[in-house]
């Protein structure tokens, strides 16, 4: 019973520990299984980080990514994108070649396991069962023998008493002769079922538990191949994407070289380039001929007033126009001629005119203008009515300074030669369409697609016209040209015709009085503007005062807008300085008044006009 109790306990500790290796492979599936959501999690936040952050379509911040290193950081944020990617991948092949092939695989242990304890419990109940076949056979043996033993002596008894007949001595001789022949039988058994059980005992511990034994054995060591092989496995996982997360830092490191300060900083002076000229330098102004003071080209004061200085509104990258400025003025700042004056005659000079005004320098612009143009590029309010409503800008980008304007217009050309080119596509589309039709009635009726195809052939002269608009408008800004030719006018013309709605626009083309271009809006098409409820302030003021007189030293021929012709020697009306542009505003009458070039004439500025 020792031999059998000490196999019982083996058999104990050996389940004991094989459901341990059970217990720790479970615990390792778990831990993978963790370790697969956390990639999964990881990678999730990866990707929600990396959309955080990716530019909006069709918003100014797709705009932005136009610089190198805003284009570097959405590369970084695509490869944040791939690298998330990844790692899902380390989690999937987790899944599939560790978590899901070891649950698989605990499954058939724990049957295996089943097994062979069963088999183990089986042996030690078979054996336990043929030691109490042997126990039992030997005492049998035992006891028979004893019986034999005390029938004997009970025989020896009887026949030796003189007293006892002889049939109680035969009797008890044949009962002796019985009780010897059972020990004899049972000794027998006993000595079969002793052999018996030997060679079921040495097959049983040489044999039967050491095979049991031995597949417990290779059990626990495929367990523990297994477990380790798995732990081989998550490394591999890891190690395989390695290179393609390389990849992914390589191309982020590619990006962050590709970084350029220069280009960036060029791409900012493109996208912010007004093309104004910086102001000249400010020129001595004489005060020491209080009545004939001749005001600076580049004077940012102004004389009329209380002397202060005044904004100029003038410029051709003209600020707001402020709604407290009195209708005179602001219609004398809304027509006022922009450009340099022409210099006066080359036969006379006004300097033989005894204290006669300067001359203009050639080209020169007024500080103030300058500066303006410089320093602002706030857009035009065209008419009142845009200024009330808050209308879109001008057709031609006139409220944008000279460079950005160029490149709105060179990008209206390149987007119409483009509807032009789909146009054109698709009547070739259609005439072959109408060809085959023609050739084959069958297939269709090719009078069905002449309305189409005239339709098209209108688009595009449509189109074509409004090229050649934007064409005019581009060839002024980049060739600043003196004014758009007759044919480009006729163009115009023609397409505001055909687009009647686009007439009463306020984004008309202006031009200054020597031919170049100023403004988007005509005078004429300003001033017929209904009123509203902002003109209504303006309705009933008084006209400019005169602030003096002047004398025509030259004979001016004012054929462009806000100009007015003078002879040589006529006697006008000054009622607007000169305000360093080079233009005095005179009045002839009640209903003739405009600019003239203020070398041109010499004025005599009242002195109670002064001090008004």
């Amino acid at each position: 019973f020792f031999f059998f109790d000490s196999l019982q306990d083996q058999f104990d500790n050996l389940e004991k520990h094989t459901q341990w290796g059970i217990d720790v492979l479970e615990k390792y599936i778990k831990f993978v299984k963790e370790r697969t959501e956390i990639e999964l999690s990881y990678a999730k936040q990866l990707r929600n980080l990396s959309k955080k952050y990716q530019p909006k379509k069709n918003s100014k911040e797709e705009e932005e990514y136009r610089y190198t290193s805003t284009r570097a950081f959405l590369a970084t944020l695509n490869e944040m994108n791939d690298y998330a990617g990844q790692h899902e991948v380390i989690s999937e092949n987790m899944t599939s070649l560790i978590t899901g092939e070891l649950t698989r695989y605990v499954q058939e242990l724990k049957q295996e396991r089943k097994s062979h304890f069963h088999d183990g419990r089986k042996a030690q109940q078979h054996i336990e069962t043929c030691w109490k076949q042997l126990e039992a056979s030997k005492r049998r043996f035992e006891r028979d023998c004893k019986e034999a033993d005390r029938a004997q002596q009970y025989f020896e008894k009887m026949d030796a008493d003189i007293n006892v007949t002889k049939a109680d001595v035969e009797k008890a001789r044949q009962q002796a002769q019985l009780r010897h022949q059972m020990a004899e039988d049972s000794k027998a058994e006993y000595s079969s079922t002793l052999q018996k059980f030997n060679s079921e005992q040495h097959e049983h511990y040489y044999t039967h538990i050491p095979n049991i034994f031995q597949k417990i054995q290779e059990m626990e060591e495929r367990r523990i191949v297994r477990i380790g092989e798995s732990m081989k496995t998550f490394a591999e996982v890891d190690r395989q994407v390695i290179p393609i997360i390389g990849k992914c830092l390589d191309e982020i490191t590619k990006a962050a070289e590709s970084v350029d300060h220069k280009n960036d900083s060029q791409m900012v002076i493109e996208a912010f380039k007004s093309g104004f000229e910086p102001p000249g330098d400010v020129d001595f102004e004489d005060f020491t001929q209080p009545m004939k003071r001749t005001v600076s080209e580049s004077s940012l004061s102004n004389s009329r007033g209380d002397g202060k200085s005044e904004p100029k509104f003038g410029s051709k990258s003209k600020g707001k126009l402020w709604p407290f400025i009195k209708k005179n003025k602001l219609m004398s700042l809304l027509t006022s001629p922009h450009q340099p004056p022409p210099p006066p005659p080359a036969s006379a000079s006004p300097s033989a005119v005894p204290n006669g005004p300067q001359s203009p320098k050639q080209q020169k612009e007024p500080l103030s203008h300058r500066f303006n143009e410089f320093m602002t590029s706030k857009p035009k309010i065209h008419c009142f009515r845009s200024l009330k409503r808050g209308g879109a800008g001008p057709e031609d980008f006139s409220n944008l300074p000279p460079e950005q304007r160029r490149k709105k217009l060179q990008q209206k050309v390149d987007e119409l030669n483009r509807d032009i080119q789909k146009e054109m596509d698709s009547r070739d589309a259609l005439t072959k369409m109408k060809d085959v039709y023609i050739k084959n009635p069958q297939m269709g009726d090719a009078a069905s697609v002449d309305h189409r195809l005239a339709e098209l052939g209108q688009n595009i002269e449509k189109l074509r016209l409004e090229v050649q608009k934007f064409e005019g408008w581009l060839a002024e800004v980049e060739g600043r040209l003196p004014a758009r030719s007759e044919q480009a006018r006729r163009q115009s013309g023609v397409y505001e015709a055909q687009n009647p709605s686009g007439v009463n626009s306020c984004a008309q083309d202006r031009e200054s009085p020597d031919g170049s271009y100023t403004e988007e809006q005509s005078q004429e098409t300003e001033m017929k503007v209904p009123a509203t409820d902002f003109d209504d302030e303006f309705d009933d003021e008084e006209p400019l005062p005169t602030i003096g007189t002047c004398k025509a030293l030259y004979t001016f021929e004012g054929q462009n807008e806000g100009t007015i012709s003078v002879a040589e020697g006529e006697m006008l009306y000054v009622i607007e300085e000169d305000k360093g542009d080079g233009w005095t505003r005179i009045r002839r009458n009640e209903d003739e008044e405009g600019y003239v070039p203020t070398s041109y004439v010499e004025v005599y500025l009242d002195k109670n006009a002064k001090g008004a």
